[in-house]
């Protein structure tokens, strides 16, 4: 029978953290920052509802599910929407099942969106989508010619725009590490002006993202660190990310760009400049994250699989959740139409607000920017 202890982040003891760390660097899949403890940690500093069900058996501790435990037993990957990457961090053959783990941690169902599971802990329940990395052991200048090869048209038009935006606005340099609080906070602000362009909902907006963010910027040394990286020309900021590093692994959750530049693809021109800046930094895997923006592809010559879905324990609380995922399914919550959009954006609106007011702002925000787009579309056929 399992034994399943939950807590918050903060009292997860050292000897915890150390074999939750040592389980997650013996499986390439758990290697990301947002898996370990670190990250639990870090995102326990900024939210009261953070937790880490530590999994046991007879006095053997068997796993972790870092999660948000929200109203109604209902549990979120820890740091949603930021968290691109969760799983139950094990050993490999735990011996347990999710709905399980969920029934002893007094959860009725854990949401997830980006779900990592080499050992099957899930059963593979949901709805499968690739993730993008950009990974090498070798030259970057291999990695860099194998790009080009894949894409030869648009990789020589982004270095004719590089040497162009050097020629026109001044020398072209990648700073990296960039500590520049001003360079930060700019990078945010261009990312939160896109957010209201595009009609996304703004997960900046609430005092705990930007909290973390700023925290893990401030977090400059160690093995698992801040790190932003930055492109200028001459002394403008034209592009930059910034995310969390462990070790060799890299995971950025900000990409923004100046847009006085747009005319120069600043955007492809960090990423080639990245790159091949990876062995310098330390850093053989560049993460990408799960979904489909067709630039990646370019440049992530590597795809990993994540899913999609939800979990329910064998509780009543979980027949109460399986019920209610069945229905959004049957209406058509795991397709590409309307009701799936609808069920995204709530789900990234639920996980980001924390409180109702929050919600209903973001709901509102939602159906307004989904009428402005509609209203686009029927100015554009009419033209």
């Amino acid at each position: 029978m399992l034994d399943v202890e939950t807590l918050h982040p903060s009292l997860v003891t050292p000897a915890d953290a150390a074999l939750w760390r040592a389980m997650a660097r013996a499986e390439p899949a758990f290697q990301s920052p947002l898996l370990g403890p670190d990250f639990a940690q870090a995102v326990g500093l900024v939210r009261e509802d953070a937790r880490v069900s530590i999994i046991r058996r007879n006095g053997e501790t068997l796993g972790f599910l870092p999660h948000h435990r929200r109203p109604g037993r209902l549990a979120r990957a820890i740091g949603s929407p930021l968290s691109d990457y969760h799983a139950i961090v094990s050993r490999p053959d735990p011996g347990f099942r999710a709905e399980d783990v969920l029934r002893a941690a007094d959860l009725g169902v854990f949401r997830y969106t980006g779900l990592v599971d080499p050992f099957g802990v899930f059963g593979g329940v949901g709805e499968a989508k690739p993730a993008f990395v950009i990974a090498f052991d070798g030259p970057a200048d291999d990695y860099l010619e194998a790009v080009r090869a894949a894409s030869p048209k648009k990789i020589k038009n982004y270095r004719r725009l590089d040497h162009k935006l050097g020629r026109e606005v001044g020398e072209v340099r990648l700073v990296a590490a960039d500590t520049s609080r001003a360079a930060f906070d700019q990078l945010l602000t261009w990312k939160r002006e896109q957010l209201q362009r595009t009609g996304l909902h703004d997960f900046l907006r609430p005092d705990w993202t930007r909290d973390l963010l700023s925290n893990l910027f401030e977090r400059q040394s160690g093995d698992f660190q801040g790190l932003m990286i930055n492109l200028y020309a001459g002394d403008q900021l034209v592009a930059g990310h910034f995310g969390v590093r462990a070790g060799g692994v890299y995971h950025p959750w900000i990409a923004s760009t100046n847009p006085v530049f747009g005319a120069w693809s600043p955007g492809q021109i960090f990423f080639l400049r990245a790159i091949a800046a990876m062995p310098e930094l330390g850093l053989n895997h560049y993460d990408l994250a799960p979904d489909h923006d067709h630039y990646k592809r370019t440049y992530a010559r590597t795809q990993t699989t994540a899913l999609s879905g939800a979990a329910t324990a064998v509780s009543v609380a979980g027949l109460m959740a399986s019920s209610v995922e069945g229905a959004w399914n049957l209406a058509g919550a795991n397709g590409t139409g309307v009701v799936a959009r609808l069920r995204r954006r709530m789900d990234v609106i639920n996980s980001v607000e924390l409180t109702v007011g929050g919600q209903v702002r973001g709901l509102v925000h939602a159906v307004a920017s989904q009428s402005r787009r509609r209203g686009d579309v029927g100015a554009r056929e009419e033209a």
